[in-house]
């Protein structure tokens, strides 16, 4: 109890969050990021309850939110990066109040190193995974459709199906031999309906 109630150990759990938080936006549907990002909010959340903060370095954090939810909609992308990344930053290392309302409670050299590293992540990885976002897709999943490959395994519920020079799953109402010609019927996300061709 008494190292979850530690300013320093309170100040890492929100940066760890945080970061969580963000992947878990750039990358949904893990699953593993959203159920870590939620533990850790929780966690916050009572060592914020349970621990003398700073408001104003609460609402800081929060209006924070604002300009990386702007910058993951590619407004202004660098500016609204550069003011989110400060915002999480002053707002993590002043949340836990010290003796007087601008010492911050977190060890100086801790919030240092993971300040440098944080800041870093975030912004390295917000402007990788939005810069990847905004690179046309080289084919259409839509000629998929119609098109004739390869049964690479035994398919019936699911296999493998190698079409157009890509390896796909896929799926079929009848069963079929590894090695036969396939045509594809559907795509259901990233998997392929397919049937026999003779």
């Amino acid at each position: 109890m008494a190292l979850l109630l530690d300013p320093n150990f309170a100040y890492l759990v929100i940066v760890v969050g945080f970061l969580l938080t963000i992947f878990a936006i750039l990358a949904p549907g893990t699953g593993a990021l959203e159920l870590g990002a939620l533990f850790a909010i929780v966690i916050s959340g009572w060592q914020i309850y349970n621990l003398p903060i700073n408001l104003w370095a609460l609402i800081i954090l929060g209006v924070g939110v604002i300009p990386f939810v702007r910058a993951v909609q590619e407004k202004h992308r660098q500016v609204n990066l550069g003011m989110a990344t400060i915002a999480f930053i002053v707002g993590s290392i002043f949340l836990f109040r010290g003796e007087e309302w601008y010492l911050p409670a977190v060890n100086l050299l801790l919030a240092v190193v993971v300040t440098l590293i944080s800041g870093a992540i975030i912004w390295i990885m917000t402007d990788k995974v939005l810069e990847a976002r905004a690179i046309p897709l080289t084919h259409d999943l839509e000629g998929l459709v119609g098109a004739v490959g390869e049964a690479r395994t035994d398919i019936h519920l699911e296999g493998s199906v190698y079409v157009l020079g890509e390896m796909w799953t896929a799926h079929s109402h009848t069963k079929i031999k590894s090695g036969a010609k396939v045509k594809v019927l559907k795509r259901e996300g990233f998997a392929l309906e397919v049937k026999e061709v003779k």
